[in-house]
């Protein structure tokens, strides 16, 4: 069969044209693929960009997204952009959420123990809490939160001590009788005023400063980054170091996230987060040697404090039945 010039033009035509939307639809396809095997997860927290937590975990994204090679990637939503710390931990069971920063407090609500680590005069500095942070016992008391949750903690964050501020020396749990002192709404940080005989004002965090200018309340306590950044220093003369509490923070990677993951990625994203973990700490540990000096020469008073009569009071509450971990898990925290 022979085909003229004109049709054998048209032929080669419609031939290229073919080749094309061939060539167009497999692009299409692989893209469509690699889009498919994008994942992208939320990563939630209540602190304000700028603060060591928020750095280490835009840190920890743009690691992920380097080591899986752009397979998964992490957005950060900071300062309570998608709700509050209880709103949070209640989104890694709806998917509203993929990872967050919570308060080793607030993942105690889901299973007590987790909280054993903020109790008064537990911990006694940062190297203890370190020991506490890569011992059996914090994995034992980790994998039972997993359990009850069916979510993974990841990483473990140094919050800081906990200290007063006050307008006068506080040396003795006696000195702090009938002190108005602000505190957390939460039980936990009830113990330590009550144990000494303070009356506790739990007002909420954006008006401690106010209060502590206008008299409202003689005292109020927190981690010496935190009164530094609230700038409670300026309506305060005296900051006792009692270290009374130690907080921190977990890592929390929601059942659901971790089902959109491979096994190799997901353990990527755990090692990222532990080591994002870990760079927070090391921040905080550091701005907490360094402050004491700073606040001094803003004119403040820093009283050292002898510990041991306000650990005597604490005691009975310590050792009480009540509290959500056991006698045997105290004990093994305390010897650590």
């Amino acid at each position: 069969m022979k085909f003229s010039s004109l049709e054998f033009m048209q032929s080669k035509t419609a031939f290229k044209v073919k080749k094309l939307a061939i060539i167009t639809a497999v692009g299409l396809s692989v893209m469509a693929g690699t889009a498919q095997a994008e994942t992208i997860l939320k990563w939630a927290h209540v602190y304000e960009v700028g603060s060591p937590y928020h750095e280490a975990a835009i840190w920890a994204g743009k690691e992920m997204e380097k080591r899986t090679e752009g397979r998964v990637t992490i957005k950060t939503f900071p300062s309570s952009s998608l709700g509050k710390e209880l709103e949070l931990n209640e989104g890694l069971d709806f998917g509203s959420v993929d990872i967050i920063y919570t308060g080793d407090i607030f993942a105690g609500r889901s299973y007590g123990p987790m909280s054993i680590s903020s109790f008064p005069f537990v911990i006694r500095d940062f190297e203890h809490w370190k020991t506490y942070r890569d011992s059996s016992l914090y994995n034992e008391i980790k994998t039972g939160y997993e359990n009850k949750t069916n979510h993974s903690v990841t990483g473990f964050t140094y919050y800081g001590a906990r200290h007063v501020t006050s307008n006068k020396a506080v040396n003795s749990p006696a000195e702090m009788k009938g002190m108005k002192i602000r505190v957390p709404n939460a039980p936990m940080y009830l113990m330590f005023p009550k144990a000494v005989g303070a009356n506790a004002s739990p007002l909420a965090f954006s008006e401690v400063y106010l209060a502590l200018q206008q008299g409202l309340v003689d005292a109020q306590e927190n981690p010496l980054p935190t009164i530094k950044f609230k700038k409670f220093y300026e309506v305060q003369k005296f900051i006792n170091l009692t270290g009374h509490m130690t907080n921190s923070l977990v890592t929390v990677v929601a059942g659901l996230a971790k089902s959109k993951l491979s096994e190799g990625d997901f353990e990527t994203l755990a090692a990222v987060t532990t080591e994002a973990a870990a760079r927070a700490s090391s921040e905080i540990n550091q701005a907490e040697q360094n402050l004491a000096a700073w606040f001094e020469k803003q004119g403040l008073i820093v009283n050292k404090v002898d510990k041991a009569p306000f650990i005597s009071a604490l005691k009975p509450q310590l050792e009480s039945d009540d509290q959500p971990f056991t006698k045997e898990q105290l004990a093994r925290l305390l010897a650590l």
